[in-house]
C-alpha cells in the first residue's frame, strides 16, 4: 500500500512512447509516490474525451499530479475532468488548439496519416524522423528504443486527435514547460510557459537533468526563472 503522506504523480508518455521514456526522471521519493500510465488501445472512432475518461477511470487517487509529454499532455488536460487534481503539468506539448503549428493544422484538412502504409508505422525509426524531425543518428538512436507502442490503430487514432484537437480555452492552472528549440511545437505559437533554453521536442530525454533539477520547485511552486 503507497504511503498515504505522499502525493501521487502520474505520467503520460507521448505518442507511441511506452513507460521506459521516464527512466532517467526522478523526483524525491519521500514526497512523490511516481507511476506512469500507458497507452490503452482505442475503440473504434471513440473521440478523445471519450478515451480520456477510460484513462481517468485507471486512476483510483484524489488530488494527484498529472505530468503529461506531448500528446500525453493533451491527454491529461483532457482526463482532468475526469479527476481531482492538484496540478496538471505538460511538457513540449501544447494548451490549446491555437497553439498547434499550421504545418500540423493541414493534416486535419488533408488527412494523409489515413494513408500511411502500417509497415511505415511499424518501424519506430519512420516515426521519430519524420514524426519527431529528428534527422541526427545518434539522436534518432536514442529516441527510437523508447518508442515501443507501435499498435496501427493507436498510431492513426492518436495522430488524428492530436492534429485535430479542438480545444479553445486553456484550462486554467496548467503548468507548461517548453523548450525554445522545439521543432514540432515552436516556441513562438508557445504562451505562458516556463522556458528551458536548448530544449528540444526531445529534451524529456536530453534535458533529463534540467527537469530532475527543477521539476520539484515547479510542482511545489518555489521555482524562479
Amino acid at each position: 500500500m503507497a504511503n498515504t503522506t505522499k502525493t501521487v504523480v502520474y505520467f503520460i508518455p507521448g505518442l507511441a512512447a511506452g513507460k521506459e521514456i521516464f527512466e532517467d526522471i526522478s523526483l524525491p521519493n519521500y514526497l512523490y509516490d511516481v507511476r506512469v500510465l500507458e497507452w490503452i488501445k482505442p475503440h473504434k472512432n471513440e473521440s478523445i474525451k471519450q478515451y480520456a475518461k477510460r484513462m481517468a477511470n485507471l486512476i483510483i487517487e484524489k488530488n494527484i499530479i498529472l505530468i503529461g509529454v506531448s500528446f500525453g499532455g493533451v491527454m491529461a488536460q483532457e482526463m482532468s475532468f475526469f479527476l481531482k487534481t492538484k496540478k496538471i503539468i505538460i511538457i513540449s506539448s501544447v494548451k490549446s488548439k491555437h497553439e498547434i503549428p499550421y504545418k500540423l493544422k493541414i493534416l486535419k484538412r488533408i488527412p494523409l496519416y489515413k494513408l500511411i502504409p502500417n509497415r511505415f508505422l511499424d518501424n519506430t525509426k519512420n516515426i521519430v524522423k519524420y514524426g519527431l524531425g529528428i534527422k541526427t543518428k545518434s539522436k534518432l538512436q536514442l529516441y527510437q528504443k523508447y518508442l515501443s507502442v507501435k499498435d496501427t490503430q493507436y498510431l492513426k487514432w492518436a495522430i488524428k486527435q492530436m492534429v485535430g484537437w479542438k480545444r479553445v480555452n486553456v484550462i486554467k492552472n496548467v503548468i507548461h514547460i517548453h523548450g525554445d528549440k522545439d521543432p514540432i511545437f515552436p516556441i513562438k505559437k508557445i504562451n505562458n510557459c516556463i522556458v528551458v533554453p536548448g530544449g528540444t521536442h526531445i529534451m524529456l530525454i536530453v534535458k533529463f537533468k534540467w527537469l530532475n533539477d527543477n521539476l520539484p520547485c515547479i510542482i511545489s511552486g518555489d521555482y524562479n526563472e
